[in-house]
């Protein structure tokens, strides 16, 4: 599975920014769609997570202020950031996993200025 992501980009605390992914190559063996994101010198960790049957998964830190959101063949995923806060500054990572293993996008760099 391949992974494109884009969006991302600088804006004040307060502000909004999407990110979105598109999946290519052995779609069908996906699971889970997934954006992760890893801040300067704290370990990588899941945002929030897009599954079969609609299910989503959001890290407490996120709730109410992301919204996760794709399509049911799992080909595309987007993340729609709300409210950002600097402490979201990171660089967020696409995932795909499923029954051939963990696929990762690039990172895009997303930063929130106070």
């Amino acid at each position: 599975v391949q992974l494109q992501a884009s969006g991302g980009g600088l804006v004040q605390a307060g502000g909004s920014l999407g990110l979105s992914c598109v999946a290519s190559g052995s779609i069908a063996s996906i699971n889970v769609l997934a954006w992760y994101r890893q801040a300067p010198g704290k370990e990588r960790e899941l945002v929030a997570q897009f599954a079969g049957g609609g299910r989503k998964d959001y890290v407490d830190s996120v709730k109410g202020r992301f919204t996760i959101s794709g399509d049911n063949a799992r080909t595309t995923v987007n993340l729609e950031m709300n409210s950002l806060k600097p402490e979201d500054t990171a660089v967020y990572y696409c995932n795909a996993r499923g029954i051939r293993g963990t696929s990762w996008g690039k990172g895009t760099q997303v930063t929130v200025s106070s």
